[in-house]
């Protein structure tokens, strides 16, 4: 046991330890400025933020050496029990959460507040790193890619029916893992079309062309010809494919063109119905070579149509009003300077008044005035910004940096799929999380509300970023350990 405990600590990644013990300490530090009142002594009373941070710090570091301490095969073995028990307790927390700010999310145990969507994520990652680590798993499976996306599903349903969105939309991130895992770039085009869609649609609803077509909708249907084209070309290098959907595109176009001369002419009408014959097109093509991607493109052709027409009803009669504000502001459609947007415009007022050089540790006079809402936790980048400046802030984005691309060169060099799988699940929630708080800060995201790893205030926010770093470096240590 002697022997076993020993290779453990040395052969254990100390560069990513380091990392981590200079993150927690800065991150202590920022939430020292974001709650000090004029007032030393309370940065380490117990009933405070700082002081109460200090106590989860100390706590995490016991949860380190317990894991440091178990075996390298404990987490491959236990990898479903644990997911199966997180999911009961987020089913759990749906029906017996007091309401939180308008969530079901957090658990009261006495004096202590858990919020059990924190560790669902190593969870799912440990689900996901067994299943397909499986003999002669493969991805592209319709079984197997059922198996993964349940995997994701379950939790990430559970979180939105707390109505914790931001949490709920974490779980994206495996998508990034699964696209290192083999799974075809087409499903990553279609989530990066989407994403662009929505912007497009809702930046430029409001806005017509040649009368009465909505810019926004016809900017999203060129941009699916085009896409189709695109594909039609790569799929075979058919250029006859390619010039036949051209001559469609540009012979329809111009017939509207003439015809809007005599009679007002929607556009996007007449986009939608080229897109339609183009469609069946592509599914001509793929009976006639019998190559079935072109039947993937003209699907996604079809479905890229019904979600631009779903966007407004999905905006208007599915989400909140305070998470459409949210949407808007991000999009600079409203400004709400007092509502959805405060947070996030005195947030830049906050890291704009740092400078280069920043105000000085403690010295923050929009933070000390609690100009910004929740300071210490979604939004502690900003006090950051301030008391440290512009070269405070890009220390932090250089370390998140060295964090992500250490955790991916110790995935590479994994013996074992569960090992390099988890790993890349580790990576991506990290740089999900980083992207994702520090764009809502500067206000290039809509707010969300998830945590700024290591920085964000929060036990449970530090607990589970914690656990799901090491037992990633548990499984790597695990490599060098004589059987």
């Amino acid at each position: 046991m002697y022997n076993r405990r020993a290779n453990v600590w040395a052969s254990v990644d100390w560069v990513t330890i380091g990392l981590y013990l200079l993150m927690i300490t800065v991150g202590w530090l920022s939430i020292c400025g974001a709650s000090y009142e004029y007032d030393m002594s309370g940065l380490f009373n117990p009933s405070g933020r700082p002081g109460s941070q200090l106590i989860w710090i100390g706590s995490s570091l016991a949860i380190v050496f317990i894991i440091l301490m178990l075996d390298k095969d404990f987490f491959e073995a236990m990898a479903f029990p644990i997911y199966g028990l997180i999911v009961v307790l987020l089913i759990v927390t749906i029906f017996f959460a007091p309401d939180i700010k308008g969530s079901h999310s957090w658990l009261v145990l006495g004096p202590i507040h858990i919020q059990p969507a924190e560790f669902s994520k190593f969870a799912t990652a440990l689900a996901l790193a067994k299943l397909m680590n499986g003999y002669n798993f493969n991805l592209l499976s319709l079984r197997n890619l059922t198996f993964v996306c349940l995997l994701i599903a379950v939790p990430m349903g559970c979180i939105l029916l707390q109505k914790e969105t931001g949490s709920a939309l974490v779980y994206l991130a495996f998508a990034l893992m699964l696209y290192r895992e083999g799974m075809t770039g087409f499903i990553l085009l279609a989530s990066v079309c989407a994403v662009s869609f929505l912007v497009i649609v809702l930046k430029f609803g409001e806005e017509t062309i040649a009368g009465t077509t909505p810019l926004g909708e016809f900017i999203v249907s060129i941009a699916i010809l085009a896409i189709c084209v695109l594909m039609a070309f790569i799929i075979r290098r058919d250029r006859n494919a390619m010039r036949i959907i051209l001559y469609m595109t540009v012979l329809a176009l111009l017939a509207g063109f003439i015809t809007s001369f005599f009679m007002p002419v929607d556009f996007v009408t007449v986009c939608v119905g080229l897109i339609g014959v183009v469609s069946v097109y592509l599914v001509f093509l793929a009976i006639k070579n019998l190559v079935w991607r072109y039947l993937f493109v003209a699907l996604f052709a079809i479905a890229s149509v019904c979600f631009m027409y779903s966007i407004d009803y999905v905006f208007e009669d599915v989400l909140e009003y305070h998470q459409q504000m949210r949407i808007k502001v991000a999009l600079g459609l409203e400004d709400d300077l007092t509502g959805a947007g405060y947070n996030v415009n005195q947030s830049k007022i906050a890291i704009g008044s740092g400078g280069f050089f920043g105000k000085g540790f403690l010295k923050g006079t929009q933070t000390k005035l609690k100009y910004v809402p929740e300071q210490d936790t979604d939004f502690i980048f900003c006090t950051i910004g301030e008391e440290f400046g512009f070269l405070g802030s890009l220390a932090v984005l250089v370390l998140f940096a060295a964090l992500i691309m250490r955790l991916v060169m110790l995935s590479e060099r994994q013996d074992t799929a569960f090992g390099r799988i988890y790993g890349y699940c580790v990576a991506s929630i990290f740089f999900f999380h980083v992207m994702i708080n520090i764009g809502m800060v500067l206000g290039l995201t809509p707010v969300i509300g998830i945590p700024l790893p290591f920085f964000s205030y929060g036990g449970s926010s530090l607990w589970g970023f914690t656990i799901l770093l090491f037992i990633f470096l548990r499984i790597d240590s695990g490599r060098k350990e004589r059987v």
